[in-house]
């Protein structure tokens, strides 16, 4: 290891000699002389604050100031105002000019931690500051030019978020001049004791205590847990059994009290924002909601034609209607539907397709039409209609049941919702 390493872990306070590790470490000394932009990867709690701080105090902008913005901390309605600043009377509540992020921190460096969360307005902005270094306040339009080194940090899969139209592809191409990894510490397990004992140290000499020690046995279970929280985490169980525990000695016993082996919490690693997915998940739900309320739909109203049919017969209709009946009912390889499966029809002596005993289905076929797109011939008979028929059995319904919606629904074999519809479509309100 070179003796500039050693001394940035020395000055930063970094322990462990993982060679991923180490690998991040050097790139961030090798790119602190430019001014190239960098992307830190990395899960939730390992450590990708301190990437920025090197880079910052190895860079010739060290004397300068160095701003830390939380992107996912700040409301989208005001972050613009944060990084950008704003004149006065730009928005309710602007009762003065304001310098942004990006104006106290011209010849410094920014380190925007939680990039993936920035708001796409946003990241046009900073993409112009990227490429010119131009920017503009908040209500102005006056043109300001800085010049800020910026380093991001996200756990965000940054192409997936790209694809879901979350993040701009070429915001993160400029952001990402150079990549730097840092590993989760599950990878990290010949560091994790060293790490244990660190923390140990520094809390016990906090709260004035013993200091933590582990047993050979409470050692090789820690380093074999995965740490979701990674080294904060870590940091979180040190802290907290200097406090409560008694013993000194920590055995595996009281270490698996504290972290289960079996844990069921998710590791955060480099996952889109979960309220997003979350969305995407209740738009499909929905979806299939719809889908399914038009399928039991489309049965309600070929149950009511099966009912018409019952009642009435076949001999009075025409065959235009007869021809649109079969349509609702059978598909157009018929012929090779078989007794019992889907849809099965007998044929007349004339060989007109008529429906005698139609089976209703739980899948609707593609080839039917709404019993309410019939058409009527304008010579026929007002008694022969399937829409007036329909309508007389809804008010026979209705009366039979004094206007109890729900029984005369289950009595006509169709959805209450439907039954609404209908009586809505027929004026039958009163």
């Amino acid at each position: 290891m070179s003796n500039e390493l050693q001394n940035i872990k020395n000055r930063f306070g970094i322990i462990g000699n993982f060679p991923a590790l180490n690998r991040a470490l050097e790139k961030a000394i090798q790119v602190a002389p430019t001014d190239i932009s960098v992307l830190v990867i990395g899960e939730s709690g390992v450590g990708k604050e301190f990437i920025p701080k090197i880079i910052h105090s190895e860079s010739k902008r060290k004397h300068q100031p160095y701003i830390v913005v939380n992107c996912g901390a700040i409301p989208e309605g005001t972050i613009d105002s944060e990084l950008f600043g704003h004149e006065k009377g730009a928005f309710t509540g602007a009762t003065a000019t304001r310098k942004g992020y990006f104006e106290v921190a011209d010849g410094g460096t920014i380190f925007l931690d939680e990039v993936g969360e920035l708001p796409l307005q946003t990241q046009v902005r900073l993409l112009r500051v990227l490429e010119s270094g131009e920017f503009m306040k908040v209500g102005s339009s006056q043109v300001q030019k800085t010049n800020v080194r910026i380093v991001a940090a996200t756990n965000v899969n940054m192409m997936k978020a790209i694809q879901d139209g979350r993040f701009r592809e070429d915001l993160y191409y400029r952001l990402n001049t150079v990549q730097i990894d840092m590993p989760p510490l599950r990878e990290r397990k010949g560091d994790i004791h060293l790490l244990f004992r660190k923390f140990a140290i520094d809390f016990a000499e906090k709260y004035r205590m013993p200091e933590l020690e582990l047993e050979p046995s409470a050692v090789h279970y820690i380093e074999n847990y995965t740490f979701p929280g990674n080294i904060r985490q870590l940091r979180n169980l040190v802290e907290q059994m200097t406090v409560v525990e008694r013993n000194r000695h920590v055995e595996v016993e009281k270490l698996a009290e504290y972290i289960p082996m079996e844990s069921h919490l998710p590791m955060v690693v480099n996952t889109p924002n979960t309220p997003k997915q979350n969305d995407f998940g209740s738009e499909r739900e929905i979806m299939y909601k719809i889908l399914f309320d038009m399928r039991n739909d489309i049965n309600d109203l070929k149950s009511l034609t099966s009912e018409l049919i019952k009642n009435r017969g076949t001999s009075d209709l025409s065959s235009h209607e007869k021809n649109l009946i079969n349509r609702i009912y059978t598909s157009e390889t018929q012929q090779n539907v078989a007794p019992g499966s889907l849809l099965y029809f007998e044929n007349n002596s004339n060989h007109n397709p008529v429906v005698q005993n139609p089976t209703i289905i739980s899948e609707p076929d593609n080839s039917y039409e709404d019993i309410e797109d019939i058409e009527i011939e304008e010579n026929r008979p007002e008694s022969l209609s399937l829409q007036n028929n329909e309508k007389d059995l809804i008010i026979k319904a209705l009366e039979k049941h004094k206007g109890r919606r729900n029984k005369a629904a289950d009595e006509l074999g169709i959805s209450q919702r439907t039954l609404y519809r209908k009586i809505k479509q027929y004026n039958l309100e009163e």
